[in-house]
């Protein structure tokens, strides 16, 4: 008997991204139910999926491996408490099952039996005959031996190991996964949620419980009201999944709008040297003050030079917001930036105290399910990177193509994240230009674009100067895409 799941765990259970299933949708191969996906369709589409290639076993199997035992069951596994409630709703739902199972058998044998002895009692009526011999050949079929369904056990494993939330009114899903609280998974799967301190002292983050259980990760400080307990809120950053499916009510942020300015003290974790007029600054927040931020915009960094003054400057975030402690930026040498030129000079030391201000921009992903091209010039690398992380969480794209120019000395200084992303996902390409002119590396792009890329309904992202954007944003024009699908930052 076909069995019925979420589109999510649907990509789970093959091992293909979201996105990939989605397209399928969007191209009639796969048909949803009240947006759910039959394992049976889902094993006509993929006729080759195998339990041992999802992937699942080999985590499992890890676990009995005593040298990654504890890291692994952190992150693969939940508590002991947790996952002997999600195994207790299991067994009772089994429970369920079977009782119900009897009672359809002793109704279908009573039924049977009423049926011979009218049958005796009126043999001239070949109706009850031949219901009688339809109960019987029913009910061997119900108690023959078929072959199960390996999707359906591996959905029922998967509700042991990680729990799907389902957020209201938005509709969206993400899993919860090893000790991870809600707003980690939340986070780490591309949602906007609205939090703050990130530790129980705010109640930002605060969540309405409709369906499902929830269990305490750690204490918290703000103090719920018995209006709010009674109505099911909690704090989604002291708590987690205890049920195998949540659902959630919330809001989440619709764009760049709803993210209000912040100002916070970080601290410098290192200065790392990319090449000699690049670097690396990786700052971190404090664990009660962190930046909520939306991938691909910027921030302003402020930095105290004892006997000069404040300097400042502003650059777009390189890392992605579901690491909201740790704030990656490129900085490159500029004699007008004079941050860049304390930095430069090793003035900046590890540990030193930086004022961050933020975020600003709507260079951001749109909603969408399209795949996405990027392109950058430089540094303009910077917000790209960001994007590409957050959509690589979010799992919602068919595909993603890179296409990063190269015009100074330092050329492709982060080639090997590029080169990475690559090796790990089949849908990413990327393809690195270097040429010393701007107009003539971004007639290189283009040209490499149209090749491969005009003929399908994509988003552009557009990084870095003024020149660069603007060839590219022509060109993407003129052959034919629509301009809500051009999104670009100069630099």
């Amino acid at each position: 008997m076909s069995h019925q799941v979420s589109v999510w765990r649907a990509a789970q259970l093959v091992g293909v991204a979201r996105g990939v299933l989605q397209q399928q949708v969007r191209a009639g191969a796969l048909v949803l139910s009240d947006g759910m996906v039959s394992t049976e369709a889902l094993l006509r589409l993929y006729p080759g999926a195998r339990l041992e290639e999802s992937g699942l076993l080999e985590r499992v199997a890890q676990i009995r491996d005593e040298a990654f035992g504890r890291r692994v069951r952190e992150r693969l596994l939940p508590s002991q408490e947790v996952l002997a409630q999600r195994l207790f709703a299991q067994s009772q739902e089994l429970a369920d099952v079977r009782l119900h199972l009897q009672r359809y058998h002793a109704l279908v044998i009573g039924l049977q039996k009423r049926t011979r002895e009218l049958f005796s009692e009126h043999p001239a009526d070949p109706s009850l005959k031949e219901l009688e011999q339809q109960l019987t050949q029913g009910l061997a079929k119900a108690l023959a031996t078929e072959s199960v369904d390996f999707l359906e056990v591996m959905d029922d494993m998967l509700k042991v190991m990680t729990a799907q939330v389902t957020v209201r009114p938005s509709g969206n899903q993400f899993l919860v996964e090893g000790h991870a609280n809600l707003l980690q998974s939340g986070l780490h799967s591309g949602l906007k949620l609205n939090y703050g301190c990130g530790n129980g002292s705010c109640g930002m983050c605060k969540a309405r419980v409709i369906s499902g259980e929830v269990t305490r990760t750690q204490h918290f400080d703000y103090p719920l009201s018995e209006t709010e307990k009674a109505q099911g809120y909690t704090l989604m950053c002291c708590h987690t999944a205890a049920s195998s499916e949540l659902t959630l009510e919330l809001l989440e942020a619709g764009g760049p709008q709803d993210i209000p300015e912040q100002q916070l003290v970080a601290h410098v974790r290192a200065v790392t040297v990319l090449a000699p007029d690049t670097r690396l600054l990786h700052l971190q927040t404090p664990r009660s003050h962190r930046l909520r931020f939306l991938a691909g915009q910027s921030v302003s960094l402020g930095w105290h030079m004892p006997g000069q003054g404040d300097v400042h400057a502003t650059y777009p975030v390189a890392s992605c917001p579901c690491d909201d402690r740790n704030l990656l930026f490129f900085v490159t040498r500029d004699g007008s930036d004079s941050l860049a030129q304390h930095l430069f000079a090793d003035d900046i030391p590890a540990g030193a105290a930086v004022t961050v201000l933020g975020p600003t921009g709507d260079f951001v992903l749109a909603d969408g399910h399209r795949p996405l091209v990027f392109a950058a010039c430089d540094e303009g690398f910077a917000p790209v990177k960001s994007l590409i992380e957050h959509a690589l969480s979010l799992d919602d794209a068919p595909s993603m193509s890179l296409f990063w120019l190269a015009t100074r000395s330092d050329g492709h200084f982060f080639s090997n994240q590029c080169r990475a992303w690559s090796e790990a996902l089949d849908p990413f390409e990327y393809e690195l230009v270097s040429h010393d002119d701007v107009m003539a590396g971004a007639q290189q792009i283009a040209h490499a674009m149209r090749a491969d890329l005009f003929d399908i309904d994509c988003d552009f992202y557009l990084a870095g100067p003024q020149d660069f954007v603007r060839a590219l944003h022509d060109e993407l024009r003129a052959a034919g895409v629509p301009a809500t699908q051009i999104f670009s930052s100069i630099s």
